[in-house]
């Protein structure tokens, strides 16, 4: 017994896992932190201030699709097949990207891209799933934030620089022998997952859940853009009908209850949702805020920025700690501790941005303490989820996970840089649309807290893809 307790992620026979899976998802992580610090740059240096949001939600609607296709296909193929795929697309997305001639051919590469990635997590995910037993998750998950840290130490700063004295373009084209290497460095340890997994086969033909993932995507483009140009018919035309495609779809692809906020599995995923939705965008947003309000250098801004992950990483390393002292009773006020930290984080945010004479150091304490409440409810929700997760369709609630965190994320960002274009339409001013994407994020963090009121713990027995018993921890 107390052999088993020592057990952990880099024990011999989890080690080999646990750096591939690492890898991989610093070399993702160095790509996003990287781009959150040069957007603004890009959208001035090619005149597309108005088209800043869709530099990423183009990534995230395009994600939200191969997070569907490839948690189909981990089932059915197996997941070192379908890495191979993700890493394929996920490269033809960067050399597009690096080479772009304006923004819209730039805006098609970071499409590509966040195909790949989406992709990429989901199979990271599935291997969770199958690789860890329930005891280890929040310790793997856990890892995942660590492997943000070297990126966030370097990459936005690093980011900012070459973007300021040489060129954004190389941004894209250092992330290409990166993820050669990661692949070159995992391809082993997927290889033999593979050969272990119970696949299911079948035809890789695209199913009706990635059919409609693809329409999803197109009626949430639809949407954004009508919203960016909202003020005349066109745009009032673009919205509603994009409404008219996503509703429906919404309603088929998000779990039962879902809209309604059921208690248990919908609740979870509604509740991450959400406060992700507001981090990510809260963090894309301040770039552009420190740039143009504030006057900071792209490499200054991506550095404090950088904060708010580092802090991440910390926060998600105690709540592997807690979770396993007090085995898994605390989650849930842990999760509704987390949201009620970023409350706190996003309303310092605007304070700092908006209040006149105030330096640098309120920004760094804002983003320290958001990075902190989503560190600590995030890895919380994952291991929530994954209990739900049902034997052979790992792949499936794996990319349940992804279909959220990019759904929500993408109509956040989407939405917040329609206002930013709206601001600019009507003359009010980019300090006046800044304001209204901050106060946007709010909402969704206190919408968030709210519905973590209804998050419950799946208790339960299963069996692990090796056949031994998990047992899920009660509350």
């Amino acid at each position: 017994m107390t052999e088993h307790k020592t057990v952990g992620i880099f024990d011999r026979q989890y080690r080999a896992m646990t750096i591939g899976i690492m890898l991989v998802l610093t070399t993702s992580a160095f790509e996003g932190l990287a781009i959150t610090t040069i957007a603004a740059k890009i959208a001035q240096d090619m005149q597309g201030l108005h088209l800043y949001g869709w530099i990423f939600s183009a990534f995230l609607l395009s994600q939200l699709v191969g997070t569907l296709v490839m948690g189909q296909q981990v089932d059915k193929q197996g997941v070192f097949n379908s890495m191979l795929v993700s890493f394929t697309v996920f490269v033809l997305g960067t050399i597009i990207a690096a080479a772009s001639l304006n923004m819209y051919m730039l805006i098609g590469g970071r499409a590509f891209q966040g195909f790949g990635a989406g992709a990429l997590i989901t199979c990271v995910y599935a291997c969770v799933t199958l690789y860890y037993p329930d005891s280890l998750r929040t310790q793997i998950l856990a890892a995942f934030s660590m492997a943000f840290v070297l990126p966030s130490l370097i990459g936005p700063y690093f980011a900012g620089l070459i973007a300021s004295y040489i060129s954004w373009r190389f941004v894209f084209w250092i992330v290409i022998p990166l993820i050669a290497i990661a692949l070159l460095l995992t391809y082993r340890s997927f290889r033999d997952l593979q050969r272990s997994q119970q696949v299911t086969g079948g035809a890789r033909a695209i199913d009706s859940r990635t059919g409609q993932a693809i329409l999803l995507a197109i009626g949430t483009g639809l949407l954004l853009t009508g919203l960016g140009m909202i003020t005349n018919w066109q745009g009032i035309a673009l919205s509603m009908g994009g409404l008219m495609i996503m509703i429906p779809l919404m309603h088929k692809l998000l779990p039962q209850g879902t809209f309604l906020v059921q208690a248990g599995l919908p609740a979870t995923l509604v509740t991450r949702g959400l406060y992700v939705a507001c981090y990510f965008a809260t963090e894309s947003f301040v770039i552009l805020g420190l740039t143009e309000l504030k006057g900071l250098s792209a490499d200054t801004a991506g550095l404090l920025v950088a904060a708010g992950s580092l802090s991440w990483s910390g926060a998600a390393w105690l709540q592997a700690r807690l979770d396993a002292k007090d085995r898994g009773e605390g989650r849930k006020r842990r999760v509704m501790l987390g949201i009620g930290t970023m409350i706190g984080g996003v309303m310092l945010v605007i304070l700092a941005l908006f209040l006149q004479d105030t330096g640098i150091m309120l920004i760094l304490i804002s983003q320290i303490i958001i990075g902190f409440g989503v560190g600590l409810a995030n890895p919380t929700t994952a291991v929530i989820a994954l209990q739900y997760a049902e034997l052979g369709h790992e792949g499936k609630m794996s990319a349940n996970l992804q279909f959220v965190d990019s759904f929500y994320v993408a109509m956040s960002i989407g939405v917040s840089g329609a206002l930013v274009a709206l601001a600019e339409t009507m003359r009010w001013g980019i300090s006046t649309g800044i304001f209204m994407v901050l106060m946007l994020q709010l909402l969704l963090v206190l919408l968030s807290f709210l519905s973590s009121l209804r998050i419950s713990i799946l208790a339960r027995h299963k069996h692990s893809s090796a056949g031994q018993k998990i047992d899920t921890l009660p509350m």
